[in-house]
């Protein structure tokens, strides 16, 4: 079986993910990126050969199924400010830069497999990469993002923006966000909901809750009723 047979039959249990205690895991980020800003700068750290090794597991063939390569990549809190080294692990699939220092994911446009990823917590402007095919689930939380904009994979089901200083919704195409039903955008600081107009958006967050029961006209959201 090839990559893209594999990839093709991937389906993410989203409903079945855990979801952390917002208030706990809330006061942790927080903690964590006020640390980070209280430091100005940053010593260089890229990643290297040696941390590489010890954050790879899970073994899958690839191509033909005559070769293997490893698929998953952690590496979080090393204090990495730089990853170039992803641009020759084409095969990942799984891939968590969490809790590091990075301003640059564009080696990240190389990993055309790549399934899932997780960059919270660094000092990130944009969440903008090339389109992945295959990207299906992925969470820059915690950054310093400041708009939506170079987003557009369309396999993308769960996007996680929460905690960052986003003010406008831009630039979510809904003919190119065809997969997207969950988006994630508490803590920022968005002035409405202009610019949410996704054709399978089921799950929004905007305050502490799940907003749910979305009222559509056109695709045009019009509000949104919060449980309590």
């Amino acid at each position: 079986m090839s990559d893209e047979d594999d990839l093709e039959d991937f389906e993410p249990d989203l409903d079945g993910l855990e979801r952390e205690d917002d208030e706990k895991e809330t006061e942790e980020w927080e903690d964590y990126r006020k640390e980070g800003e209280d430091s100005e700068e940053w010593m260089s750290t890229p990643l290297t050969e040696d941390v590489m090794k010890e954050g790879l597991s899970v073994l899958c063939k690839t191509g033909n199924g005559l070769a293997h390569a490893y698929v998953k990549l952690e590496v979080k809190d090393r204090d990495l400010t730089d990853i170039h080294l992803l641009r020759s692990y084409i095969h990942l699939r799984y891939v968590d830069v969490s809790k590091n220092h990075l301003t640059d994911l564009s080696p990240l446009n190389y990993l055309t497999h790549l399934l899932w990823l997780k960059a919270d917590g660094n000092r990130l402007r944009s969440a903008r990469l090339n389109e992945l095919p295959y990207l299906q689930i992925a969470s820059f939380a915690y950054n310093q993002i400041t708009d939506t904009e170079g987003i557009s994979h369309p396999r993308l089901a769960s996007l996680d923006l929460k905690g960052n200083h986003i003010h406008m919704v831009t630039g979510l195409d809904p003919q190119k966000l065809i997969s997207l039903h969950t988006l994630e955008l508490r803590g920022n600081q968005l002035n409405s909901t202009l610019g949410i107009n996704l054709p399978k958006l089921k799950n929004l967050f905007l305050v502490a809750h799940w907003a749910r029961g979305w009222c559509w006209e056109g695709g045009t959201v019009l509000g949104a009723r919060m449980p309590f």
